[in-house]
């Protein structure tokens, strides 16, 4: 049995990525009271689990989408684990970025994708150049 089960929560945490990173698509931003505070929480379109937003964070989305939540709605964030200090203890966290140009590229089919095959020695001797006699 797992504890983490017995007391399922509302928001993401650092362990539900599982070392990964994870690409979701921002479906809506609220302000939602956590405690004494009022907290930035996105939601996506693949799970119920909001995201509360740190500053590191909400900077990180409003530098790639701008600074209106409203324009963030519909674009993709990735989510990934970080080890950092909170009152001088490491913990485990949660950061965000925008995809980059290396994130967006469809995965290649390994068979399909692969290195070009080596031209064979045979594969020259039936061009349909005919050579200058001074060459043969």
């Amino acid at each position: 049995m797992k504890v983490s089960e017995e007391f399922p929560s509302k928001h993401l945490k650092a362990a539900d990525l599982q070392g990964k990173e994870v690409r979701l698509k921002i479906a809506n931003v609220e302000r939602e009271k956590l405690g004494d505070d009022n907290k930035l929480v996105v939601y996506f379109h693949r799970t119920e689990r909001g995201f509360v937003l740190n500053k590191v964070n909400s900077y990180a989305i409003a530098d790639a989408y701008g600074d209106d939540t409203d324009d963030w709605i519909g674009n993709d964030i990735i989510l990934f684990p970080v080890r950092t200090d909170f009152k001088g203890k490491p913990v485990d966290a949660i950061r965000c970025r925008a995809p980059n140009a290396k994130d967006n590229r469809k995965k290649e089919d390994p068979i399909s994708s692969g290195p070009a095959r080596k031209p064979v020695a045979s594969d020259d001797l039936d061009d349909s150049i005919p050579f200058a006699p001074e060459f043969r």
